[in-house]
C-alpha cells in the first residue's frame, strides 16, 4: 500500500508544480480584479452621490434632528438630486 502511495506522488510530481504555479497565479489575479473592481465601484457610488446639493440649499439645517426644513426625510439621499424645492444659499453667512 505504502509503495503504491509512493509510486503515485512520484507519477504526478510532475504536474504539481504547474498546477500549484498557476493556481497562485490565478488566485492573486482573482483578488487583485476584485480590489479594482471594489475600487471602480466606490468611486462611481462616490461620484453619484456627491451631486445631492442638500448642504448649498437655503433649506438645509445641518442638524441631525432635522436635516431639511422642506423635505425631511429626503434630505442628504439620492432622491435629493432633483429636489424641485432646491434653493441655492444667497448669502452664507445667514444659514
Amino acid at each position: 500500500m505504502l509503495e503504491l502511495i509512493s509510486s503515485l506522488i512520484h507519477g504526478i510530481q510532475f504536474f504539481l508544480v504547474p498546477i500549484c504555479f498557476v493556481t497562485a497565479w490565478s488566485v492573486i489575479i482573482l483578488c487583485a480584479w476584485s480590489l479594482w473592481s471594489a475600487a471602480r465601484d466606490s468611486v462611481s457610488k462616490a461620484k453619484h452621490m456627491h451631486q445631492i446639493p442638500c448642504t448649498g440649499c437655503q433649506f438645509f439645517t445641518a442638524d441631525y434632528r432635522l436635516k431639511c426644513t422642506v423635505h425631511p426625510s429626503l434630505a442628504n439621499t439620492e432622491e435629493a438630486i432633483n429636489c424641485s424645492d432646491y434653493q441655492p444659499k444667497t448669502n452664507p453667512m445667514l444659514y
